[in-house]
């Protein structure tokens, strides 16, 4: 178990990008960004990201870029600068057709109604949206009520993500988000009354006062909700990154063993609601179109987790938002007050990213399979196929996978790597073996459990 626990404590990437973002730099400008955009493909699809960086309060778990707003002004000249961001990026890739559309934050829906509309009349004004497979938002369930359900039927939402964390009164005290099941229930209800079936629970485990029993009960009474989806997040304490957490008490978090333990009761509690696991930490119905795609091996992995979006770009709005085009990554301001600056000036308001190269694609591609698969059989990458100059014998990440192997969580059949079922909680420490960034910046990253 000590071996087990060692493991659990390492320092690596969630992996929603390769290269991550930590690696991302200035040398990726609003410049570089144009000529990216410039030079899609004709033919592209886009998915569309759209960061809205405000709560009414910030939650002591948050890691997200939000701040707490209570005014309508910051909301207003926020929701300007967005329509002028949108109009500007539009300008060079409008011919593309967009097949996704993601709110995150923050608090999306902070934004109101009206907002939101006139938002969604520039996109529909601006782009293609005659192929939308998806358009999705996250939600905070306490906002939540018919009007704003009506609302958000009304600009095409299709899904809706809520964020539960926890059930348990004390948990959630020991959080700063007080949230009765019934008010999710509601939130849930209101939102299927209005016509949004598709329905996503988010939860945590590791939080402050939990224990394996809450994290249990909190499960349950998500699944008895019937969401098509489940997130089951390991909650990351990065108290030197968001300072909301210095009000968390260490001493009331679960060790590296105890928050083993959780998540494998989450899981079998979800299991035994009819949920099947999806990579490393979601869970769907098995009719869900999530599960569909890991069944068929087209499963995905961006910035918002686990995605049935398979398009050729992704294209991030607001501050702080991260898109990424085949030539790399790039991420707007974090500072909304920079942000709001810099797209009022007539700029795009890119301060880094990275360029990727073949290597980095291949390491890519090999890292999304690990995720999302379990699995990768690394003589049958399309990417390794691109360049006769890539390295693709992997003889050094294999052998770091030894310690994995001896453990029982990895397999290795020649050049064939499968992760067990006691191996999948584990999964990140498998990709962590191909990135060959992590040396240089181990200690920014959560635990790996």
């Amino acid at each position: 178990m000590n071996s087990v626990i060692a493991l659990a404590e390492r320092n690596v990437p969630r992996y929603t990008s390769y290269p991550t973002a930590p690696h991302f730099t200035p040398a990726v400008d609003a410049k570089t960004y144009a000529g990216w955009l410039a030079a899609m493909p004709s033919g592209s699809t886009l998915s569309l990201y759209l960061h809205v960086p405000f709560c009414t309060d910030i939650c002591l778990y948050c890691g997200c870029h939000t701040k707490a707003v209570r005014r309508a002004e910051p909301l207003d000249l926020y929701t300007d600068r967005l329509i002028a961001e949108i109009g500007m990026v539009a300008a060079a890739v409008a011919s593309h057709k967009v097949v996704h559309i993601h709110w995150g934050g923050g608090t999306p829906s902070i934004l109101g109604k009206d907002r939101l509309a006139k938002i969604v009349g520039t996109i529909r004004e601006k782009f293609d949206l005659s192929t939308l497979v998806e358009h999705a938002i996250e939600l905070d369930p306490r906002r939540v009520d018919a009007d704003l359900a009506a609302a958000l039927v009304a600009i095409g939402v299709s899904r809706a993500s809520l964020g539960v964390q926890d059930f348990s009164p004390h948990v959630q005290e020991a959080i700063g988000r007080p949230q009765p099941f019934e008010v999710v229930e509601q939130a849930a209800k209101a939102l299927r009354d209005a016509g949004i079936d598709h329905i996503n629970i988010d939860l945590m485990y590791g939080l402050p006062r939990q224990t394996i029993a809450d994290v249990e009960r909190s499960a349950s009474l998500a699944a008895s909700l019937e969401p098509s989806r489940l997130a089951l997040f390991g909650y990351a304490h990065v108290p030197w990154f968001k300072g909301n957490q210095k009000l968390i008490d260490v001493a009331s978090l679960a060790g590296p063993g105890e928050r083993i333990e959780q998540a494998r009761a989450a899981s079998r509690t979800l299991a035994s609601h009819g949920y099947v696991p999806i990579g490393l930490d979601h869970f769907a119905l098995p009719e869900d179109d999530l599960a569909t795609l890991q069944r068929d091996g087209r499963l995905r992995r961006n910035f918002q987790g686990y995605t049935t979006d398979e398009a050729d770009g992704l294209i991030g709005f607001g501050a702080s938002a991260i898109g990424k085009l085949p030539q790399g990554f790039i991420q707007n301001a974090v500072d909304i007050s920079s942000y709001n600056r810099t797209i009022e000036s007539g700029s795009l308001t890119t301060v880094k990213g990275v360029a990727v190269s073949s290597d980095d694609v291949l390491r890519a591609e090999i890292i999304e399979r690990l995720m999302c698969d379990l699995g990768v059989d690394l003589d049958t990458l399309p990417a390794s196929k691109t360049s006769d100059d890539l390295d693709t014998s992997f003889a050094h990440e294999l052998h770091d996978l030894d310690g994995l192997v001896a453990a029982g969580m990895v397999r290795i059949d020649g050049r064939r790597i499968s992760i067990t079922e006691e191996g999948r909680p584990f999964v990140r420490l498998v990709a962590a073996a191909f990135d060959a960034y992590l040396p240089q910046n181990r200690s920014r990253h959560s635990v790996a459990v």
